[in-house]
């Protein structure tokens, strides 16, 4: 009910911006995850095994940085409206016509090119909606607009549930143009970010590489916390439908019912630890989340049964996702102000850049021990389990700080002392 409270105390303007990001984010998604649904199917029409169509996957992960980069820096030069429409209209557009691919290269082609619009959605939106929001809403809006994530993993997984048998792997693709009305819905309600309009004039705007050496450490502990998780979230995620298909021979139904319990989770999962967060830290709702799946491996692939392998994925979902559900909110807090429409999304991207491969990976490592995916799951999950929590807990925070003053400007709403300069400013990574 608190929540509800809080989301109803924004203003119209600002309960706009979230909603768009929200859409974006969670469309985007929606778009990313019909692959993972249908590459069975992919493989069988063009005559191939399933690892060889996850080269699909890895390219499209491997692209996201160029996106983020590219968009990323439109957006602190242009405005963060803009740079959002024509970046859903790009990612709809390719999404459609890959339901027209012609071979398995041309799929991959397209699938390339929706990388780099995917890989710009994220900062951009996250950006207009953190510099649009009052600070003390940061965790919960967090948690929601990541929550948009598995949102659109809920969506595919129910469109391939209600109209795959009717139309296809192609038709599923060409459903993902879907999202393109979006940008009718910011273009008539979404004011730009008044932290950008207050610096549109700034001489700093746009400095990308000069504000990246200046900040060189803190842009490299982000890039590895990035790294790890995507690799949290791709490797409980990308695979599992497969999983379940191939090693469980569940059916279609099936399958598709275990991803709308599994994306209830995580979306809740999200929430929750974004909420969490605004009370406990950043960096502790981060590592209380990922210890919590090392226990819930067992159940989530080990399970006898349908309705328990259900239970094991709700319960991973909901603390994968409960960790990244904190992420939004604190890699903008941790970003220079002139860049912050692309620091966060070009660190999360190049995070996606180094675990790009673990799909193919883990395809490989489970054909290798004879289609064990139970196995290339687990041992993925609980070593970058691990090294989330260690990474998070050696890092650095910055909760509560003000945007629009200056990187060391903004005193942490919790009360507690800004971070200091060797936190921001690329020296070595205090805990604080």
């Amino acid at each position: 009910m608190s929540a509800l409270s809080d989301l109803r105390s924004l203003t119209r303007q600002q309960r706009n911006a979230v909603v768009a990001s929200f859409l974006g984010w969670t469309l985007d998604a929606f778009d990313f995850f019909i692959l993972v649904f249908v590459l069975k199917y992919v493989a069988t029409e063009f005559g191939t095994d399933v690892a060889s169509v996850t080269i699909a996957i890895t390219l499209t992960l491997a692209m996201r940085p160029v996106g983020a980069l590219l968009f990323g820096y439109v957006a602190d030069r242009f405005g963060r409206r803009p740079t959002l429409m024509v970046n859903i209209l790009l990612y709809s557009a390719l999404e459609f016509a890959s339901g027209f691919a012609p071979s398995l290269t041309a799929l991959i082609v397209l699938r390339a090119l929706y990388g780099i619009a995917m890989g710009g959605e994220w900062g951009v939106g996250a950006s207009l909606t953190m510099e649009t929001i009052p600070p003390k809403m940061r965790g919960l809006v967090s948690g929601l607009l990541q929550a948009g994530y598995p949102a659109g993993y809920l969506v595919a997984s129910l469109v391939f549930f209600l109209l795959f048998p009717y139309v296809g792997w192609r038709g599923m693709f060409m459903l993902g143009a879907l999202p393109a009305l979006v940008v009718f819905y910011i273009r008539s309600t979404v004011d730009e970010s008044p932290v950008f309009l207050a610096r549109q004039h700034s001489a700093e705007r746009g400095r990308i590489w000069a504000t990246i050496r200046e900040h060189a450490g803190l842009f490299v502990y982000a890039v590895l916390l990035m790294t790890a998780f995507n690799f949290f979230s791709h490797g409980t995620q990308d695979l599992y439908p497969t999983f379940l298909e191939v090693q469980r021979n569940l059916s279609t139904t099936t399958v598709g019912t275990i991803a709308v319990i599994y994306n209830i989770g995580a979306i809740l999962g999200g929430i929750t630890f974004g909420m969490l967060s605004e009370k406990i830290g950043r960096r502790r709702g981060i590592i209380i989340a990922a210890l919590l799946t090392l226990p819930v491996i067992p159940l989530w692939v080990y399970s006898s049964g349908p309705v328990l392998l259900a239970a094991g994925a709700f319960l991973m979902q909901f603390a994968v996702q409960g960790a990244w559900g904190i992420i939004p909110a604190h890699l903008n807090e941790l970003s220079p102000d002139n860049i912050r429409g692309t620091f966060p999304g070009f660190t999360y991207q190049l995070g996606n850049l180094l675990a790009s491969a673990n799909a193919t990976m883990q395809a490989g490592l489970a054909e290798h021990y004879g289609n064990d995916y139970a196995f290339a799951l687990a041992l993925v999950i609980a070593v970058v389990a691990i090294v989330v929590a260690l990474l998070a807990g050696l890092g650095v925070e910055a909760k509560g700080i003000a945007f629009g003053r200056g990187r060391e400007a903004g005193k942490p709403h919790s009360g507690r002392p800004k971070p200091p300069p060797s936190a921001v400013t690329g020296g070595s990574l205090n805990v604080h």
